[in-house]
């Protein structure tokens, strides 16, 4: 069966904000950020789904470089606060940390997911068929968790504890006419972490890119603006899903236009705190 492509985005979330004089940051940065994913036979999707977010970081890295944000070395020196820059050294130290499945705070996190996923279920194990139930590739998550590291874990952890409704919504797939081929939830989770790393260029010592650079600025005024952010673009990425029709061989180019409309919300001139940006109210629908 053909898959028909819906180019179509969701209506903004935004007002009519006026962007910043970077606006010709857009018009340089272009088609930059597409994503490269494999396609296999429809036998083959739920393997080919998490390709991309397994192996060591060094591949993972050399994939997501192939398209990246527009750099711009008049970003490096921007004079960040004390704060900022304390801040974002400690999100990026988050980012080092790999998942160790030998490690018992990590066990006990992995746990935590579980039960504030499916409260009323007893985990008979961490490796376990029942993870297949909140969207992981196979019976241990750890393999899933090896492109993207702890730090995916803690965002899929603070996504459930902190806004329960919606975590359960998207994990669920509660609302809007849903596709026959649905994302994975779970594996869906490491790859918008791993897209708010490469787009806000956390790997770089400074960020070198305008969403990065105001990414700091709200860093400094909320330090889980990262966790907070990760809800956010769940959130936009699963009404993106909805509003293109997508199926599950779709899931790059919701992406893409997940990306590229956090990216704007970012450069909005108006936002000052996490809570300051449109799709924000997304988290309370």
């Amino acid at each position: 069966m053909r898959l028909r492509r819906h180019r179509q985005c969701i209506p903004s979330c935004s007002s009519p904000h006026r962007v910043d004089e970077d606006e010709i940051y857009w018009r340089q940065k272009g088609d930059n950020e597409e994503l490269e994913w494999s396609h296999y036979a429809k036998s083959q999707l739920a393997q080919c789904f998490t390709n991309a977010m397994v192996g060591p970081r060094s591949w993972i890295g050399g994939l997501f470089n192939r398209s990246t944000n527009r750099r711009n070395d008049k970003y490096v020196d921007y004079p960040y606060s004390p704060l900022q820059v304390q801040r974002l050294q400690r999100l990026q130290e988050r980012l080092q940390v790999p998942f160790d499945e030998t490690r018992p705070d990590h066990q006990e996190s992995l746990r935590s997911l579980w039960y504030a996923a499916f409260p009323n279920v007893v985990l008979t194990a961490l490796i376990s068929e029942q993870w297949k139930d909140m969207g992981w590739q196979g019976h241990n998550p750890s393999t899933d968790f090896r492109g993207c590291g702890f730090v995916s874990l803690e965002n899929l952890l603070f996504f459930a504890r902190t806004h329960p409704k919606s975590f359960h919504r998207l994990l669920f797939k509660e609302g809007g006419k849903r596709a026959t081929w649905e994302y994975p939830f779970a594996v869906a989770g490491i790859n918008v972490t791993f897209m708010l790393i490469q787009m806000l260029d956390l790997y770089s010592v400074k960020p070198r890119c305008l969403p990065g650079v105001n990414f700091v600025k709200l860093l400094g005024e909320d330090e889980e603006a990262f966790d907070v952010l990760y809800c956010i673009a769940f959130e936009m990425m699963d009404a993106q899903w909805l509003a293109m029709h997508a199926s599950y061989m779709e899931f790059n180019e919701v992406l893409r236009v997940t990306r590229t409309q956090l990216e704007r919300e970012l450069s909005l001139e108006d936002v000052h705190r996490i809570r300051d940006l449109p799709a924000y109210n997304l988290l309370y629908q």
